[in-house]
């Protein structure tokens, strides 16, 4: 077993780095990616970059070069759903791309033919993070993420893609990494904490609660990584 542990940013995967301790640094395609073991399993951290594309990279990358079976992914996001506050953690059931538009053809917005609107998140992992949740005294909420590749920092936007897609949360990478690790077959996990409000105040509160939510969102995926290694045993 090899577990990815993935984010956007280095504020996203410090607090994991930091847990770990000793790692090897690898840099390929562009980026670095860094190997350790815990508990006597091997992990492949990394940070993407913002953005689909390079988190789509990034995500094919562990799986094809380092050999990944499964997929974490930690970090931020904005709240759609008004029950979702700041430092709040929600786990992704499915993700869409909220960006993807090719209606002019006849098709829902996020749908490309012979794809899909919605990709599924791995369910056996989504129940273990009920239990995990549990046991850290959290409460943690599930639904739908929607990904694009903008900053939303717009009411209205924001209430476009809640109502078009059922989102409740929305970021830059989940759905591309969802895409990839459903095309290769790789039960992936998705965790987000919630940073900001996705709108017109978006830009000033991400910056002021980025690191607090990343921590909150690393602390639960290596809680996740632990129970994973746990039921294998």
């Amino acid at each position: 077993m090899k577990i990815a542990i993935m984010g956007a940013m280095p504020e996203e995967i410090s607090p994991i780095l930091e847990k770990l301790g000793s790692y090897k640094t690898t840099q390929y395609a562009g980026n670095k990616y860094y190997e350790s073991t815990y508990r006597g399993v091997d992990l492949v951290v990394a940070y993407s970059k913002i953005g689909k594309v390079f988190s789509t990279l990034t995500a094919t990358t562990m799986i094809e070069h380092f050999g990944a079976d499964r997929l974490l992914f930690s970090g931020v996001a904005g709240a759609i759903s008004p029950t979702l506050k700041v430092g709040d953690l929600i786990v992704a059931t499915k993700l869409s791309q909220h960006d993807l538009d090719i209606t002019a053809f006849g098709h829902p917005y996020g749908y490309v033919p012979e794809g899909a609107v919605f990709v599924e998140a791995d369910k056996e992992m989504i129940e273990m993070s009920k239990k995990v949740a549990s046991e850290m005294g959290k409460s943690v909420q599930e639904g739908i993420i929607a990904t694009g590749d903008q900053f939303v920092a717009n009411e209205e936007r924001k209430n476009w893609i809640g109502k078009t897609f059922g989102a409740d949360a929305l970021e830059m990478e989940g759905g591309s990494v969802a895409v990839v690790c459903s095309a290769l077959n790789i039960p992936f996990f998705i965790l987000r904490a919630i940073s900001d409000a996705a709108d017109m105040d978006a830009s000033f509160s991400f910056d002021e609660f980025l690191e607090s939510s990343a921590k909150e969102s690393a602390e639960f995926i290596m809680k996740m990584v632990q129970s994973i290694i746990e039921n294998a045993k």
